[in-house]
């Protein structure tokens, strides 16, 4: 590694070449990204903003909360959804892969400046690895690049014993109107000011506090530069409330160890390295280190964030300890480096040109979530009130068919959703009683290999009417 007073300008080179590997690979596996229906309900959203003008209060969707108040907290991401859609499944595909290249540009051109070429390759195709999984065409993979933009920004400024730059707000502002994520951005603040404060001189320590304290307000107050103002931050902190569900949802599930994966992998050689050339951390990057470790083995949704920002968190510290400044050779600016412009130059040239691909691109959605067959015949006989598994909500709606829930769970809360998941595990026959009898439900579509399919089976007073491989229908023995 080099330190960061030695580590000169690389030209951006690495980074644009990372950046256009991560968006061919993920155009060749574009499908991969295609595998969850939340992106049928966003891309409606969007649809429905760019006809209306407006943005929605209240559900749109369903016939169990119609009316019942909701913010969308990603509604420009839904906009720019439903407009790629316009190429077909190849649009969001596209939009997907352009934003997680964008990201981990981003990040190796950082990791660049305080390491080898070949280290910062590694560490990035380890990220991607990390990431991967839940890489899907949906808002928080369009919030990445502005997440590691983000934290970029307020580590540099804490290395540059300086509050961040006033531009930097844009960032947080956009990624506020693009995911309800980006409250992540507003706690990482805390720690980072810590960081600034500890770098400073003693003397400068008050007046850098202030200066801190100033921009993290005024990025509390950029976070409501949306068509919801205040309202954003309530409509981001909602999903904080959903309690048992947070831990039933997969991707908010813990991961599983069961099996070593890159994760632990990860975790391992993080402890593994620093304990074999006895590396340190200042106390307020140990204290990130550890919060994002938290997360990680919290959520499975987390994994991202730790992949992308520890080795920030890292990179100079650790730089300079295998690297001491005093010992280190200056390093020449690479006779390959390349003017910004170039850089630039050839970034929108591949852009435009896999723009220019779309319509040759040709992806399917994954078919299990796609109970076309079933819907046609719940349709037919005259079904209204139709009881969906979780994942079909995002296709009933595509199909402006009202659902009995879908993705937001935030919208059902935490006694719906979870009444509905132990019905559907067949734990809990009184769960679907509530759930078919509270809401005067005539008909159920569920995936064919749920347990939930034997308990609609054995319910008296209804029959099975179709079945395939995708979806089970079953109607009461009246309608």
């Amino acid at each position: 590694m080099e330190s960061s007073e030695t580590a000169g300008s690389k030209g951006g080179v690495l980074p644009l070449l990372i950046g256009c590997g991560v968006l061919v690979f993920l155009l060749v596996t574009g499908e991969a990204l295609l595998q969850d229906s939340d992106i049928f309900w966003q891309i409606e959203t969007g649809r429905w903003i760019l006809a209306h003008g407006a943005v929605p209060t209240a559900d749109l969707f369903s016939f169990t909360k119609a009316g019942a108040p909701w913010l969308s907290s990603s509604w420009l991401a839904q906009v720019i959804f439903a407009l790629a859609m316009q190429a077909g499944w190849a649009g969001p595909v596209i939009v997907t892969a352009l934003a997680a290249a964008a990201a981990f540009a981003l990040f190796a051109a950082y990791l660049e400046r305080h390491a080898s070429a070949l280290l910062t390759t590694a560490l990035t195709l380890l990220a991607v690895a990390l990431t991967v999984p839940h890489l899907l065409a949906r808002p928080h993979v369009l919030a990445l690049p502005l997440l590691v933009a983000w934290f970029i920004g307020l580590i540099d400024a804490a290395d540059r014993k300086a509050a961040p730059r006033w531009p930097l707000l844009i960032v947080i502002a956009l990624w506020a109107n693009i995911h309800g994520g980006f409250g992540l951005g507003l706690v990482l603040i805390g720690p980072t000011a810590l960081e600034a404060l500890r770098q400073a001189a003693p003397a400068q320590r008050l007046f850098l506090a202030l200066r801190w304290a100033a921009f993290g307000v005024a990025a509390l107050v950029a976070c409501c530069a949306t068509p919801y103002g205040w309202n954003t931050l309530i409509a981001a902190s909602k999903i904080l409330s959903l309690g048992e569900v947070l831990t039933t949802v997969a991707e908010w599930s813990p991961p599983d160890f069961g099996r070593f994966g890159p994760f632990e992998a990860s975790i391992l050689a993080l402890f593994g390295v620093a304990l074999w050339r006895g590396l340190t951390l200042p106390w307020p990057r140990l204290l990130l280190v550890l919060g994002l470790l938290h997360m990680a083995l919290g959520h499975i949704r987390s994994v991202e964030t730790f992949a992308l920002l520890v080795p920030i968190v890292l990179a100079r510290p650790w730089a300079e300890q295998l690297a001491p400044r005093s010992v280190a050779p200056p390093v020449a600016r690479s006779e390959f480096a390349l003017p910004g412009w170039a850089v630039a130059t050839a970034a929108v040239t591949i852009i435009a040109a896999t723009v220019a691909v779309a319509p040759r691109l040709n992806y399917r959605f994954v078919a299990t979530q796609i109970p076309e067959q079933a819907l046609a015949a719940a349709q037919q006989h005259g079904a209204k009130r139709i009881l969906n598994a979780y994942e079909f909500g995002g296709y009933l709606i595509s199909r402006h068919v009202p659902v009995f829930i879908d993705g937001r769970a935030e919208l059902y809360g935490e006694a719906m959703v979870m009444d509905m998941f132990r019905a559907a595990a067949g734990r809990d026959a009184g769960a679907l009683d509530r759930l078919v009898d509270n809401y005067n439900v005539d008909a159920t579509l569920l995936p064919a290999q749920q347990p939930i399919v034997g308990l609609m089976d054995r319910r008296p007073g209804w029959r099975r009417l179709h079945a395939d491989d995708i979806a089970v229908v079953h109607v009461r023995d009246g309608l």
